[in-house]
C-alpha cells in the first residue's frame, strides 16, 4: 500500500518531450525581436510560464514593449508551438509514461496533472492518454505559474486530496519547489545536483518505483 493518495505529474520532460517544440518557437521569436537565443538560453526557460518567459527574452532587447505588444508576441510563439505539436502522437510519449500512469492507477491512487502549458489538452489528446487523468490543471486555470504552489494545490483540491498525501512529479527547479511549497513530497525526474530540492530522484519515469517513495 502507498502511503500517498495521489499522484500528481507535470507534463513537459516528465510525460513526454515538447522542449524541442518550444525551444523552436522561442528561438524564432527571440531572433526575431533582435535577441540571441540559444540552448543554454533556454534552460533558463525551463518550467516558466509564457508570460514569464517572454519577459525573460524581452528583458535581452534594445527597446521596449507595451502589454499589448508582449501579448501578440505572446500568441505569435504560442500559434507556432501549435503547429509544430499537431504532428505528435503516442510515439511521443516519454519511455516509462504510461507504465507510471497505469502503475498508479493499479494501487488505487487518484492521478492528476499540473502543467504550466496552455496546450497541455491539445498534447494530451495527441498523445492518447487524456482518460488516464482524473483531473488536469492547465495555465489557463490559475492565476500564478510556478514555482508558486497554486497549480499543485489546486490539482489536490480538485482531486479531493490533502496536499501532504500527494505526490508530486517535475523535472524543472521551478516545478520541484512549486511541490514543496505545496507541501508534497517532491519526485524529480533528471539528475540530483540540479533538482536539490526533491527528495528523491530519479532519471526518468523507467524507474518509477511508486513503492520506493
Amino acid at each position: 500500500m502507498s502511503r500517498f493518495k495521489a499522484v500528481i505529474f507535470d507534463l513537459d520532460g516528465v510525460i513526454t518531450d515538447t522542449a524541442h517544440y518550444h525551444y523552436l518557437a522561442w528561438k524564432q521569436l527571440a531572433e526575431s525581436q533582435g535577441v540571441h537565443f540559444d540552448h543554454a538560453f533556454n534552460e533558463n526557460l525551463k518550467g516558466i510560464d509564457r508570460m514569464g518567459s517572454l519577459d525573460l527574452i524581452l528583458a535581452s532587447s534594445s527597446r521596449s514593449y507595451t502589454p499589448e505588444e508582449k501579448l501578440a508576441l505572446a500568441d505569435a510563439k504560442n500559434l507556432h508551438y501549435q503547429q509544430l505539436i499537431a504532428t505528435m502522437s503516442s510515439k511521443d510519449l516519454l519511455p516509462g509514461a504510461v507504465e507510471a500512469l497505469d502503475a498508479v492507477r493499479r494501487a488505487g491512487l487518484r492521478i492528476g496533472l499540473a502543467s504550466v502549458s496552455k496546450n497541455a489538452f491539445t498534447v494530451l489528446e495527441r498523445l492518447g492518454i487524456t482518460d488516464k487523468f482524473d483531473y488536469v490543471v492547465d495555465a489557463a486555470t490559475i492565476a500564478r505559474g510556478k514555482p508558486d504552489p497554486e497549480i499543485f494545490l489546486k490539482a489536490a483540491r480538485e482531486l479531493g486530496v490533502a496536499p501532504a498525501d500527494c505526490l508530486g512529479v517535475e523535472d524543472a527547479v521551478a516545478g520541484v519547489a512549486a511541490i514543496k511549497s505545496a507541501g508534497m513530497f517532491a519526485l524529480g525526474i533528471g539528475h540530483p545536483f540540479v533538482l536539490t530540492e526533491a527528495d528523491v530522484v530519479i532519471t526518468s519515469l523507467k524507474e518509477f518505483n511508486l513503492a520506493a517513495y
